[in-house]
């Protein structure tokens, strides 16, 4: 079993301005990174040697409504009885703080993060929390404020994709492959739209300190609506590659089968929804791909891990293969997954 700590003990970074302290009175507590994620930059906030809350830098791509979105979403939540994250306003109110970017403010919630997923007990676990999530919002009436427009619009993805080459001596090969790959994929079928999460992998999650439990799903900035086969899809490729997001491996059957247990147990699909599973979790794989190989040539997205790497581009060409393998190995066992899906 993994579990991480992705953050040291440190004084207030200087990167935090502290018209953001302020507002918040988190002018004499300790801030230490967490390095986890992907966009937003986050901090974990302790006083007296507790966990009080996250600060976050919001990512450019998200605008400052979203932590209405965010607050509506959880309070519902947590009425359903589900732990989530509530958004903090600052001292005079706020949703957020504005200086160098947009800042906020959540409540911490305890637990591990996990960068893999070890065993088929995790992936249960973790399919049990998403099918929770899923059906707390079923039903649930909101307009939102703030929404990604063209998310998982694979075509629009691949065609940046395109557009983004290069002559780089890397990129270029893997980007036509990644190319050639998507065009034999299949269009999803249209299936019914619900609340979504909209980024269900694995690190965001959050599981019991000590038992293979889900606790919580976390970064609920991309809540949308959406389709249940592109967000099991993208939690799927997460979760049923123990070779992680930056190395070479393949779809595991076992942990697919044990996730979409957990699935079943705990939320109700359509039958059109169930039978797009496998396309999904290929077609966002292979998007995925994409967007890591369009950042090897624009080096402007993606945040990435400059202990393993020696730039953003390095890290997301071994982003982009492993996606693109991950792809072609569930092209390769499709069948076999497709029985387990509509079992």
């Amino acid at each position: 079993m993994l579990c991480v700590r992705w953050y040291t003990l440190r004084p207030v970074p200087f990167d935090v301005p502290p018209l953001v302290l302020a507002a918040y009175r988190f002018e004499h507590d300790v801030l230490s990174p967490i390095t986890v994620g992907l966009i937003n930059q986050t901090y974990r906030v302790e006083r007296s040697g507790r966990p009080l809350a996250v600060l976050q830098r919001l990512h450019p791509i998200f605008e400052a409504t979203v932590n209405e979105d965010l607050e509506v979403i959880a309070r519902h939540l947590a009425a359903r009885g589900l732990t989530t994250p509530h958004l903090i306003r600052t001292v005079e109110g706020h949703s957020h703080v504005e200086s160098d970017g947009i800042w906020r403010a959540l409540t911490f919630v305890e637990g591990r993060t996990l960068t893999e997923v070890t065993s088929p007990a995790i992936a249960h676990a973790a399919g049990l929390l998403a099918g929770r999530f899923t059906r707390a919002l079923e039903g649930f009436e909101h307009t939102f404020q703030f929404s990604r427009v063209g998310v998982h619009d694979t075509a629009a993805h691949l065609a940046a994709l395109e557009k983004a080459i290069t002559g780089d001596a890397e990129g270029r090969p893997l980007a036509e492959a990644i190319l050639e790959h998507a065009h034999a994929l299949q269009g999803l079928p249209s299936t019914r739209r619900r609340i979504v999460h909209g980024d269900l992998k694995i690190t965001n999650l959050l599981f019991e300190p000590h038992r293979d439990v889900g606790l919580a799903a976390v970064d609920l900035d991309t809540l949308a609506h959406g389709t249940f086969p592109v967000e099991l899809g993208d939690a799927l490729r997460s979760w049923c590659n123990p070779a992680g997001e930056s190395r070479e491996g393949g779809i595991a059957v076992d942990l697919f089968e044990a996730a979409l247990a957990g699935v079943r147990e705990s939320v109700v699909l359509d039958p059109d929804e169930r039978d797009a599973i496998v396309l999904g979790v290929e077609t966002i794989t292979t998007e995925l791909a994409s967007r890591f190989c369009r950042d090897v040539f624009e080096d402007r997205y993606f945040g990435w891990d400059s202990t393993r790497y020696a730039s953003r581009r390095a890290h997301c060409l071994a982003r982009a293969r492993s996606q693109l393998t991950l792809a072609r190995s569930i092209r390769e066992r499709r069948a076999e997954l497709e029985a387990i899906a509509r079992r």
